[in-house]
């Protein structure tokens, strides 16, 4: 890490990760996300936020706000690791799902029975690949398997049993039972795990030094401490927040990744570079095309994975398809916006110390806004 003497002191820029690595600095730009961060600290949005702005081959800004706990403690940087919650399902499981899609292992409109033929029950075997990542499987947002379960084996056979709420395509409803699923189907189609098949086909070749499930504990004093967890009876750092996937061995498709700022600027300048960076090839062009475009606009806004704006989402007020998108619980969200070559990451641990506080919805949609404003 370099300080580069030109900017103010908090702009910190990594020369050697992201690479070619270009800065167009804005000081209007820099100076509006910067009063944004802020300002949501001083309310107590979070006690610490990373950004960092570019377009396919530069930096437009960075920014590091507050400090990774409420206590005395370090000033976020680019590599501070965040716990990214359901940016899980974005970063590790649809970039897995992508590349299986293209080698034609997986069928986005075959029955998920094909893959886990023991998930069985009323109905299911009208559920389609494209219906879990897509949120419209008839199957309910959510139970708490971490009560309910005894390890890791039993959460995952009651995740299997969980009955569907409604046929397919009845509604959308955003679950982490689907993610969960679509885990399993990346398990059952490679042999590997998520974790496994993430590191060995996504983060390795990309060079994503700091995404991982599971991080050593040499680590800890680089992540930002989430919630102190009235389950655990104890304030969380560099293990997952989540507590389903915390019972499911801290590994899943639907919560466990770890990353940092600098990674998602690796991802995102993967997707505005058409699934290419630094010479390596992740995925086709057209895929990306194929996994960022709704589905079904009648129906709801999600993608394949992703979301997309709706102009009251986290995506702001301003930004329009065909961007896409993601937001984690923990306070995590990245924005990809291919129309105008722009992409915004935001990494805060707003669960600290409870998750009651929901400040984050509108620092997000201020912090888009104002981003989208200075760059068009």
């Amino acid at each position: 890490m370099k300080m580069h003497h030109l900017l103010p002191s908090a702009f910190v820029v990594s020369v050697v990760a992201l690479t070619p690595i270009k800065l167009s600095h804005d000081a209007g730009l820099y100076d509006s996300v910067r009063a944004t961060l802020d300002r949501a600290v001083a309310d107590s949005a979070f006690p610490g936020a990373y950004t960092i702005i570019g377009t396919h081959d530069r930096i437009l800004a960075q920014y590091g706000a507050g400090h990774l706990d409420w206590s005395p403690s370090p000033v976020p940087t680019a590599t501070t690791l965040w716990d990214m919650a359901s940016l899980t399902k974005v970063i590790a499981l649809t970039s897995s799902m992508m590349q299986l899609v293209e080698s034609h292992k997986v069928e986005l409109d075959a029955p998920v029975q094909r893959y886990l033929p023991s998930w069985t029950g009323p109905n299911k075997e009208k559920v389609t690949v494209r219906h879990l990542l897509t949120h419209s499987s008839g199957l309910p947002a959510w139970r708490p398997l971490y009560k309910e379960a005894a390890d890791a084996a039993s959460a995952l056979a009651l995740a299997y049993a969980t009955p569907l709420d409604t046929l397919p395509r009845v509604r959308m409803v955003y679950s982490d039972i689907g993610g969960i699923l679509m885990g399993e189907i990346v398990r059952a189609v490679s042999g590997q795990r998520i974790d496994q098949y993430f590191t060995e086909h996504v983060a390795v070749p990309l060079k994503l030094h700091e995404s991982m499930f599971l991080p050593p504990a040499s680590l800890i004093p680089r992540s930002a401490p989430t919630e102190i967890d009235p389950w655990r009876q104890r304030h969380l750092r560099g293990e997952v927040h989540d507590e389903n996937a915390s019972m499911l061995g801290g590994v899943s498709g639907h919560a466990g990744l770890f990353s940092s700022a600098r990674d998602l600027a690796r991802i995102a300048q993967l997707y505005l570079n058409h699934g290419a960076l630094d010479g390596v090839r992740i995925w086709k062009p057209e895929t990306i095309v194929q996994f960022g475009t709704v589905q079904d606009s009648t129906f709801s806004n999600r993608a394949l994975g992703w979301e997309t704006p709706t102009g009251t989402n986290s995506a702001g007020h301003l930004m329009k398809r065909p961007a896409f998108g993601h937001t984690g619980f923990t306070g995590t969200s990245i924005w990809i916006d291919p129309a105008h070559d722009l992409f915004i990451v935001l990494l805060t641990n707003r669960v600290n110390p409870t998750r009651a506080n929901t400040k984050i919805t509108a620092v997000r949609q201020a912090l888009a806004d104002s981003i989208v404003t200075h760059t068009r």
